[in-house]
């Protein structure tokens, strides 16, 4: 099958896997607004969603999406490096107009990823994970917090400066990774004509500032709550 077989397939692939994933980042960015304005409509979600069968069918697509998306870039990576041979590792200068972002996709990537597991191990675990094992209260900080009061895990978690300025890293690493790979995916779909090649990276460009601000955002006005509430 071509789409597994051919470099352009794989291409194609991973770009589908990351619309969804983009797709994914809009629904849970609105989640986290809400949660700065109104902490009771964020735990109303929240419960919702819980670890109810739909939850978890959209989580395990989730997971299936970022797997495939990684797994693909690993794989596109070593071929590109294969093909290169022994000038793979050869250290050139940035070609004029190569965003720097382009060159450095997969080390965004990891960066990404690897703060998704901590994010994962800060607040699914906690929540879905929690209740999917039978508890529905685990204790944070020598309280007692229910798994669906989503708002509660973010101000414990957004209180700490050095978690604060982790995730506003990781934000950093995000936009980066956005701004190229949004438009890039949409031209490996087909929408690459002349026309519409710079606008898409102007659009990306805003997308990714708005994502991303979004949710440094949440964080750091969380972190200001913490402050006036100590």
């Amino acid at each position: 099958m071509w789409l597994l077989n051919s470099s352009i397939g794989r291409k194609l692939i991973m770009s589908i896997s990351g619309v969804f994933l983009i797709l994914f980042l809009v629904f849970h960015l609105t989640m986290n607004i809400a949660a700065v304005f109104s902490e009771e409509a964020y735990n109303m979600i929240c419960e919702f969603l819980g670890s109810n069968w739909y939850a978890v069918a959209g989580t395990a697509v989730l997971a299936g999406g970022f797997a495939i998306h990684f797994l693909y870039a690993l794989l596109l990576t070593w071929q590109n490096r294969k093909a290169r041979g022994d000038n793979s590792y050869a250290v050139t200068d940035r070609p004029k107009g190569v965003e720097w972002a382009s060159q450095n996709m997969l080390v965004l990537g990891l960066i990404v990823v690897g703060f998704l597991l901590l994010h994962f191990s800060q607040f699914w675990y906690h929540m879905m994970f929690a209740e999917l094992i039978g508890h529905h209260e685990v204790e944070m900080g020598g309280t007692m917090l229910a798994t669906t009061d989503g708002a509660a895990f973010v101000r414990y978690y957004f209180s700490n400066i050095i978690i604060v300025v982790l995730y506003l890293a990781w934000y950093v690493a995000l936009w980066f990774h956005l701004t190229h790979g949004f438009w890039s995916a949409l031209q490996t779909i087909g929408w690459n004509n002349t026309l519409w090649f710079n606008r898409w990276k102007v659009i990306s460009n805003i997308f990714a500032t708005v994502v991303c601000l979004g949710f440094a955002f949440v964080t750091i006005a969380f972190y200001v709550k913490s402050l006036c509430c100590a």
